[in-house]
C-alpha cells in the first residue's frame, strides 16, 4: 500500500517510484493531505480513522505485507500542521518530516506489526529520501 500526499505535483513521480520498486498496479493507494502527516498530526485528526480504517481493511481484503509512507518537499500540509518554521530550510524541513515519518512507522507497528515499512521524503523532481 502507498500513502502519500494530494499534491498533484508528486503523484507522477509516485507513481514512477512505485513501478521502480516492481510494484506495478500491485499496490493500493490512499491519497489524503499530508500522506503521513494527515494521518498522524493532531491539526488533521478528524482524519485519522478513515486512514486507519482503510488500512485495517486493505490489510484485510487484500492481505498486503508492506505499507509505504511519502511525504514531499514543500509541502502545503507540513506548513500548516507544523508551521512555516519548521519547513524554512531543507535541512530543518527534513527533519520535520523525519520525525513525522519515524511517528507515524511506529504508529503502523503498533496496529500492524506484520506489515513490513518503508517511509521516505520526496523531492520534487520525484527522488526519494529513506527515512531510517
Amino acid at each position: 500500500m502507498l500513502l502519500e500526499c494530494i499534491d498533484p505535483r508528486v503523484t507522477t513521480h509516485s507513481v514512477e517510484y512505485m513501478d521502480s520498486l516492481g510494484l506495478t498496479e500491485r499496490y493500493s493507494h490512499f491519497v489524503i493531505a499530508g500522506g503521513p502527516i494527515g494521518a498522524v498530526h493532531p491539526a488533521f485528526e478528524k482524519w485519522h480513522d478513515v486512514f486507519w480504517e482503510n488500512l485495517d481493511l486493505t490489510v484485510q481484503m487484500h492481505k498486503i505485507k508492506r505499507l509505504i509512507g511519502l511525504t514531499h518537499r514543500d509541502c502545503g500540509a507540513a506548513k500548516l500542521a507544523y508551521g512555516e518554521t519548521a519547513v524554512s530550510t531543507r535541512q530543518v524541513e527534513t527533519a520535520t518530516h523525519a520525525e513525522c515519518l519515524r511517528g507515524f512507522r511506529a504508529e503502523v507497528r503498533q496496529r500492524h506489526p506484520e506489515l513490513a515499512i518503508t517511509v521516505g521524503i520526496m523531492d520534487l523532481e520525484g527522488k526519494v529520501l529513506p527515512v531510517g
